[in-house]
C-alpha cells in the first residue's frame, strides 16, 4: 500500500472512531507553510451557475491556505472529464477534488491516481464502484428531498386531509448518485399520500427509472412535461410538481406556461427546486416557481479545502457520517452540510442577509 494511502486509512479510521465517541484550467499561486502543493479540481460544467461559484470558492479557499489550484470543467461530457483528470495526474497534482459527471466512469483514472499516491475527495456527488475515493463532502441529500416533499405537503394541506391533488414527479440525472438520495428522501414523505390517493400521478410515471432527467437538463424536462400535459391531463390541471433542481424547474414551468398555466384562471402548480440559482430565485419572487433548496456552496467549498489541507498534512479530516455513503466497494467517510428551504417568505433573510445575493441582483 502506498505510504499516503496507508496514512489515509489510518486517518479515516481515526475519524470514524472520533465520530463513534462523539474545460480550461485556472491556476492560483502560493506555497503552504507546511510544504505547499497543487490541488486538482474537476467540476462538471459551466452551464450551471452553482459550479462556477463553487470553482471560484474552492480555488479561493485553497489559495488562502497556500495552495495552487488547477481547475477544469468537463462540460457534462464524461470522457472529457476522464481525460482532464488524467491530465491533472500527469501534471503531478498532490490531491484531487472531483465532482463527477458520471459517477461510474472514473474507475480506471482513479486507479491511476492511486498508483501515483494522489488522494481523492469526492465532491458533492459520490463516486461509485471504486476503492480509490478517500473522503466525500456533500450536503445531506436525503434531507434535500424531504424538504421538497414537506413543502408540497404543507402547501397542499395534505396532513389536514385535503385532496385529492394531481402531482407529477421529476428526478435528476440517472448517472448522478445524488439523484437517488433526493428522490428517496422526497418519496419517503410523499408515498403515504400516493397510497391513500390524496396524491395522484396522472401520467403513471412513479418509478425513479421513469422520471430521471439526463444531465439535469431543463429543455429535456420541458419536453417531458409537454408530453405529460398532452397525454394525461386534458381538462384536468396539475397541482404540484416535484422537481429536484432549479434548471429542471424552469423547464417544467416553461411547459406549464405554454399550456396556459399562470393565466386565465389556471394557476401554476406548486413547483419545488434546488440550488437557489439566480433565475429561479427571481422566478420565486415573481410568484412562478414556488420553492428552492439553498445549499451554501461556499461552506461546501470550505470543507473540501480544509479536508485536502488536513490530508496533505497528515491530520484527521472532520467527518460526521461514516455509514450512509457506501459506493458499492467501501463506505466512504463523509462530511455532510445541512440544506435550507427557501420561498417568497424567507429568501430575503436567507439569501440577501446571508450575503449570497445582493438585493440589486434579485431585482
Amino acid at each position: 500500500m502506498h505510504t499516503r494511502r496507508a496514512a489515509l486509512a489510518v486517518l479515516a479510521g481515526a475519524a470514524s472512531l472520533a465520530l463513534t465517541l462523539s474545460a480550461c484550467g485556472e491556476d492560483t499561486g502560493g506555497s503552504s507553510s507546511e510544504g505547499g502543493g497543487t490541488i486538482g479540481i474537476a467540476l462538471p460544467t459551466r452551464a450551471s451557475e452553482r459550479w462556477i461559484t463553487e470553482g471560484k470558492s474552492v480555488v479561493s479557499d485553497l489559495k488562502a491556505k497556500g495552495y495552487q489550484s488547477k481547475l477544469v470543467y468537463g462540460e457534462d461530457k464524461p470522457q472529457t472529464q476522464v481525460s482532464q483528470i488524467a491530465g491533472l495526474i500527469e501534471q503531478g497534482v498532490d490531491a484531487l477534488i472531483i465532482a463527477a459527471i458520471d459517477n461510474k466512469s472514473l474507475n480506471d483514472v482513479l486507479q491511476q491516481a492511486a498508483d501515483a499516491d494522489i488522494p481523492v475527495i469526492s465532491y458533492d456527488r459520490l463516486i461509485l464502484g471504486t476503492e480509490n475515493v478517500d473522503y466525500y463532502v456533500s450536503f445531506d441529500n436525503e434531507q434535500v428531498g424531504r424538504l421538497q416533499a414537506r413543502y408540497i405537503i404543507d402547501k397542499l394541506g395534505l396532513e389536514d386531509g385535503k385532496g385529492p391533488f394531481d402531482i407529477e414527479l421529476f428526478a435528476g440525472s440517472p448517472d448522478d448518485n445524488n439523484t437517488k438520495y433526493f428522490f428517496d428522501g422526497a418519496m419517503a414523505l410523499l408515498q403515504p399520500f400516493l397510497d391513500s390517493k390524496q396524491l395522484v400521478v396522472r401520467s403513471g410515471q412513479t418509478e425513479l427509472s421513469q422520471v430521471t432527467t439526463l444531465r439535469w437538463d431543463g429543455p429535456t424536462a420541458q419536453k417531458r412535461m409537454d408530453g405529460i400535459l398532452a397525454e394525461s391531463y386534458g381538462s384536468r390541471t396539475v397541482d404540484a410538481v416535484l422537481s429536484p433542481y432549479d434548471g429542471i424547474s424552469l423547464g417544467v414551468l416553461a411547459a406549464l406556461k405554454s399550456d396556459g398555466y399562470g393565466s386565465g384562471g389556471k394557476p401554476l402548480p406548486v413547483v419545488t427546486g434546488q440550488d437557489a440559482e439566480l433565475a429561479s430565485v427571481k422566478s420565486i419572487i415573481a410568484g412562478e416557481q414556488s420553492q428552492t433548496i439553498y445549499k451554501d456552496v461556499r461552506l461546501l467549498a470550505e470543507v473540501a479545502a480544509d479536508m485536502a489541507d488536513d490530508i496533505l498534512n497528515d491530520k484527521t479530516p472532520r467527518i460526521n457520517s461514516r455509514r450512509a455513503y457506501n459506493n458499492g466497494v467501501k463506505s466512504v467517510p463523509a462530511y455532510l452540510l445541512q440544506p435550507t428551504s427557501v420561498d417568497r417568505t424567507n429568501y430575503d433573510l436567507v439569501l440577501v442577509a446571508g450575503g449570497y445575493y445582493t438585493a440589486a441582483e434579485l431585482e
